[in-house]
């Protein structure tokens, strides 16, 4: 089973590890991952095709209340970022879209859920966020909390009206591989999502859907979809109940569960 560190930056990085997974290719039965984008990566890989298996990620949903959000435009718009201080994360454009918002004069705030690791990697884009704030001169609207467990997380994104995950292809060539975690959680909650065709991410967020997506780097496609957000509240809940039950449909922990289960008895009654 791929993941996502394994699938670009590993290969990418250290070339040997290339011959090892043409190894690996000739004596497995079979190859999971999480979405079509990365499957296609670990056939550039060189595993064949009629190998690679398709399996979404899973939630428990049926645990996370389902709390579509509404918003009035006499309301401070507030807006979520949840992730770990790395390139690929993106936080830099997603700030920098809602810094052009203040300086049309939108009511938003953000809240920043995550940290730097002891990565020197992870260090540099924390002072890339940190620069990306102060040149908006938007520490009042910014609050960083840090890191929080998963409740937590959940109970945030509950007081917050937007999700915006802005992911890219970082320059080592760090990816997501498939797609955060935290987009299916956010999903399930009924917030409205904007993030990006990264990878997998359109797997889980349909593009004018269940959500909204900019190409990578695009600050300019991230602020037009809040805006339209913005302008656009009674359109939400439509939006919100389809994301909801792609989540239930698709990525649900016990439906993916039993897909993973055929999936190895398919493999060992092949074998025998």
């Amino acid at each position: 089973t791929f993941y996502g560190k394994d699938v670009n930056y590993l290969p990418n990085r250290f070339p040997k590890w290339r011959e090892r997974y043409l190894r690996l290719f000739e004596t497995v039965d079979a190859v999971l991952c999480e979405g079509p984008h990365m499957g296609r990566c670990i056939a550039a890989l060189g595993c064949p095709l009629e190998r690679i298996n398709v399996l979404h990620l899973g939630t428990d949903s049926q645990s996370i209340a389902f709390q579509p959000r509404k918003w009035s435009s006499t309301a401070t718009l507030r807006i979520l970022i949840a992730a770990s201080f790395r390139e690929k994360k993106g936080i830099t454009y997603g700030l920098s879209a809602i810094g052009e918002l203040l300086s049309r004069g939108y009511d938003v705030e953000v809240t920043v859920v995550g940290d730097a690791s002891e990565d020197p990697r992870s260090q540099i884009e924390k002072q890339a966020i940190l620069a990306t704030v102060a040149r908006y001169r938007m520490e009042n609207r910014v609050r960083f909390i840090g890191y929080v467990d998963y409740r937590a997380l959940l109970a945030e994104s509950y007081r917050n009206h937007v999700y915006l995950a802005p992911s890219v292809t970082a320059s080592d060539g760090d990816t997501e591989g498939g797609a955060p975690v935290s987009l299916i959680d956010m999903a399930a909650t009924g917030i409205p999502i904007v993030s990006t065709t990264h990878c997998d991410i359109p797997e889980v967020v349909v593009n004018g859907v269940t959500g909204l997506l900019a190409p990578e780097r695009d600050v300019d496609s991230l602020v037009k979809h809040l805006i339209w957000l913005i302008e656009h509240p009674e359109s939400w809940e439509s939006m919100l109940h389809a994301a909801r039950r792609r989540i239930e449909d698709e990525f649900d922990v016990v439906s993916q569960a039993a897909r993973l289960a055929e999936a190895y008895q398919r493999i060992a009654f092949r074998e025998s």
